[in-house]
């Protein structure tokens, strides 16, 4: 609520990084068959120079833009000079529209605490076990707002009632449909920092050496991780493509992008001499993981912010909180009594959005199912002696997701059809 100044000619000032860290191994029993190691410390990573360049980039001199909803107002024209400015247009000053990507002064480039411990244990059968916890939390996390997006100017009202901004606050900026303090600025996207991204991971294996060449190994893990905002290269499409169910310049923390689940894999090798020239390896790779997640949004800027398919859905408890409007496609009506049915049973058969009814959809909440992957490797050791030393030469084959081979039903994952199954309609009809 209080006013700021930026300015896009300062960028943020250098900063000492500190990177304290300290770490244990313990051979408990003083034998090398019980192990107990950990350690904690905070983690500098390499900087992505990007999220600083999109300010020398969008400074509202280099470049400008026209945001339009129609086509008629600059039909497309095949030759790219058609569109060029006279000359006598050309005078140096700023755009009459334009985008800002700023950086708050004390910003500081990523940096996370991260803790773990671990367990080795000797097992029957000369077997290996190991247990691991992993845990991490932001000390200098990522994190966009646009100071250019003023307080909302209410809620809506009914069972979804987050906030919403006036679409009228800038009626003579041409195509503009959202809200903005500054007019002739389509957005001003802040890089700033936060702290409150975690992530955890909790993984178990057990391995066996057989001598001889031959080894198997099997480990299994789950973890999760969240964050407020998965930056991305782009200033403008990190905050515009943050799905949230609130104020955009106040996101909660929803899972990050990269957030792990479940994952299981097995894999073996075997080492033998079938020929004289030298050993042949065999190597099999199997795992089952969730290979992604996704978000159920609205198509369409539902709250007025700017930002278009960022917006989560609410899961109506039942038929009385949904509001449809009668519409046609392709010459076939469809009644608001169809729509609600089709939305309900879609709701029924849809495992995520049964569980959350009466709630807003979560920020990558909704996990694909497990994937199944083979992969198979031969290779072929050539040795040969060369001035009374050992060299080899190994010719080797893989076989990529090796199942779909003997298989066109395995090796496949699903992926969602659609993330926006709700549409718009329109207002006041």
């Amino acid at each position: 609520g209080n006013t700021v100044q930026y300015t896009t000619e300062k960028l943020p000032d250098a900063s000492l990084m500190i990177s304290p860290r300290m770490g244990f191994n313990w051979d408990i029993n003083n034998d090398k068959t019980f192990q107990l190691r950990g350690g904690t410390g905070v983690f500098t990573g390499r900087p992505a120079y990007v999220w600083i360049s999109n300010q020398i980039g969008n400074n509202g001199v280099l470049t400008g833009f026209e945001r339009l909803d129609n086509t008629t107002a600059r039909p497309f024209h095949p030759d790219q000079a058609h569109y060029d400015p006279p000359a006598s247009a050309i005078t140096g000053a700023p755009a009459a529209s334009y985008a800002l990507a700023l950086t708050e002064d004390d910003f500081r480039f990523p940096q996370l605490w991260r803790s773990n411990v671990a367990v080795d244990k000797r097992v029957p059968w000369n077997m290996t076990g190991t247990a691991e916890f992993l845990y991490s939390r932001d000390v200098n996390g990522m994190y966009y707002i646009n100071a250019n997006l003023p307080a909302p100017d209410g809620n809506f009202t009914g069972a979804d009632t987050r906030p919403r901004w006036n679409v009228d606050k800038c009626p003579t900026v041409s195509g503009n449909q959202f809200d903005r303090i500054n007019c002739n600025v389509s957005n001003a996207i802040v890089l700033q920092n936060s702290d409150g991204g975690n992530a955890w991971n909790f993984s178990a294996s057990l391995e066996k050496p057989f001598g001889l060449g031959t080894f198997v190994k099997a480990a299994y893990s789950y973890g999760v991780s969240k964050s407020y905002v998965d930056p991305g290269s782009i200033a403008s499409g990190s905050w515009t493509g943050n799905q949230h169910s609130g104020d955009p310049n106040n996101p909660v923390l929803g899972y990050a992008a990269t957030s792990p689940r479940h994952r299981l894999f097995g894999a073996a090798a075997k080492r033998i001499n079938l020929f004289a020239i030298g050993p042949t390896t065999a190597s099999l790779f199997w795992e089952t993981r969730t290979i992604g997640s996704g978000s159920y949004i609205v198509s369409g800027d539902l709250n007025g912010d700017g930002g278009t398919g960022n917006d989560l859905i609410y899961i109506p408890r039942d038929a009385s909180e949904m509001n449809f409007q009668q519409y046609t496609s392709s010459g076939r009506t469809f009644t608001v009594a169809e729509q609600v049915a089709a939305w309900e049973a879609y709701i029924q058969q849809d495992e995520y959005l049964s569980s959350r009814r009466g709630q807003y959809a979560e920020r990558g909440g909704v996990f694909l199912p497990m994937f199944n992957r083979a992969d198979f490797s031969i290779s072929q050791d050539i040795e040969r002696a060369i001035g009374g030393r050992r060299n080899a030469l190994q010719l080797r084959l893989d076989f990529l997701n090796f199942g779909n081979l003997l298989n066109h039903r395995w090796g496949v994952s699903q992926r969602m059809v659609s993330t926006s199954p709700l549409v718009l309609g329109t207002p006041g009809a």
